[in-house]
């Protein structure tokens, strides 16, 4: 389901969505990004914004940044008017540069600049990156560009070196787990310290996810704890990841494959997630460094073969194999 169509069915059934209900108004109110607020603020005081290009992975705060500047800059009541916000993967060709935004940055609402926010600006085209690049050049006295995107390197070296980037890291454990907390807080909601965990390793640094988990799980009790949030994210738990590495490693294959036969049938999980897990898990292992390294390897060629269409089951559970047969 798209954004669009998440507010949308929140309206009719008369319940706000959390990440839009909480989202920071200001840059005081983001969390884990405190060198980059600090930074953003400065421009602000000294009134004296460059073109700004934030990357970084999903739900760390790149869009939320880019708003609440514009709300800081141009007051509660008139940010709306002076701020143009793009999807790229949604109108990523060139005419969505030559028309819109080059319509918007003729106009004048008052005031010294305008605003135009592009997000996933790593999806636009060569072409429309190229005429991005001469519209801001020709609109620098009247506007600013902010571009968020997930990988800066798809963004062509001539708009970087017009933009001060900025680099959003994966937000810490302990800022998830404030916020998720505080939110419960505020909704009345009872949610335990394992369930607050829970959602801290669901979330991998990704604030959005761990705000729609906890919203999910507060609809299935009273309480949310940790068995509510991995059935509602179809997320494996930390020991069943670790088991089923564990017993491939001893050389029970058998019991390590009906362990990864759980998490794809009865959790519901797609063998990229497991990878991910993987991945993610590996270093926290009681592994060898000899260990470590060829659970690495495995997992890096599996991905591959997946990513290139291969069957996700058939990869995983050759991965283990692998393991198995390695002594």
């Amino acid at each position: 389901m798209s954004e669009a169509d998440e507010q949308t069915a929140a309206t009719a059934t008369g319940r706000e969505i959390w990440i839009e209900k909480y989202r920071p108004q200001s840059l005081d109110d983001i969390h884990g990004q405190e060198a980059i607020i600090e930074r953003l603020q400065s421009y602000i005081e000294q009134d004296d914004i460059p073109h700004l290009l934030f990357s970084g992975p999903a739900g760390v705060g790149k869009t939320t940044a880019a708003t609440a500047i514009a709300r800081e800059v141009y007051g509660e009541d008139n940010w709306r008017g002076n701020f143009l916000e793009l999807n790229a993967s949604d109108q990523r060709g060139i005419d969505v540069v030559r028309d819109r935004i080059k319509g918007f940055a003729r106009s004048s609402f008052g005031g010294d600049f305008r605003i135009v926010f592009l997000d996933e600006a790593d999806s636009l085209t060569d072409d429309a990156q190229s005429a991005l690049r001469r519209t801001m050049e020709q609109f620098s006295d009247n506007t600013r560009f902010i571009l968020s995107c997930n990988y800066s390197s798809k963004i062509i070296d001539p708009i970087q070196s017009r933009c001060a980037v900025f680099r959003f890291s994966p937000l810490s454990d302990a800022a998830v787990a404030a916020q998720t907390r505080e939110i419960a807080a505020a909704e009345g909601i009872e949610v335990t310290d394992a369930g607050v965990d829970a959602l801290v390793y669901a979330a991998d640094g990704d604030m959005r996810r761990a705000i729609n988990s906890l919203q999910a799980a507060a609809t299935t009790g009273d309480v949310v704890d940790e068995e509510a949030v991995y059935a509602i994210t179809a997320t494996a738990r930390p020991e069943e990841i670790e088991s089923m590495v564990t017993d491939a490693l001893a050389g029970d294959f058998a019991k390590a494959r009906a362990t990864l036969d759980g998490l794809l049938t009865e959790t519901g999980m797609a063998g990229g997630d497991v990878i991910d897990q993987l991945h993610r898990s590996v270093w926290e292992f009681d592994l060898s460094e000899r260990e470590a390294v060829k659970l690495m390897e495995r997992i890096g060629e599996a991905d591959y073969r997946i990513a290139e269409g291969a069957n996700e089951q058939v990869q995983l559970e050759s991965l283990l194999a692998a393991l198995s047969l390695e002594e």
